[in-house]
């Protein structure tokens, strides 16, 4: 065991719903604490309501008893297939993380893809977290329901 962090991950699952229904959840930062295992809320930042390059957005994290925020950017936002933040950790220096969801048409439904990339992480800082932080140790269960219970909530949003 190496006791540093994944510096990346995927994961996927499948709804029964259409990808505008999913990226219409998922580009809404105000509704993550409905899906999400660890972000329990977000907001967000500035003037914007909507997903866009280069539009901000703060979210509020815990695992375990540590809680903790991140100012986030959306990186790349191409309806209704492509969603992707920048997160800007401890100062804007510590660790920068870059997660995407990727939508894709599928019997009916659509294929959630969700990556993360851990773009960077000051020097023994992963090595911190992961002794930390026992919920980034191995990511793939928490965030495979977290896309799990995405896809139901696409499902039931869109059968209204």
């Amino acid at each position: 065991m190496t006791r540093r962090l994944a510096h990346q991950g995927r994961t996927e699952s499948y709804a029964d719903a259409p990808p505008e229904a999913v990226f219409d959840i998922v580009s809404d930062v105000t509704r993550v604490g409905e899906w999400s295992h660890e972000c329990r809320g977000a907001h967000w930042v500035g003037a914007e309501r909507e997903a866009a390059p280069g539009v901000r957005f703060r979210g509020t994290n815990r695992s375990g008893i540590y809680l903790w925020s991140r100012s986030c950017v959306f990186t790349t936002v191409e309806r209704p297939h492509v969603l992707a933040w920048k997160t800007i950790g401890l100062m804007g220096k510590i660790d920068s993380t870059e997660w995407r969801i990727t939508l894709e048409p599928e019997a009916g439904g659509a294929r959630i893809v969700q990556t993360y990339d851990l773009l960077h992480v000051a020097p023994g800082f992963d090595r911190i977290y992961w002794f930390l932080i026992k919920g980034h140790r191995d990511r793939r269960v928490a965030l495979a329901a977290d896309l799990d219970r995405l896809a139901a909530l696409a499902a039931a949003l869109s059968r209204r």
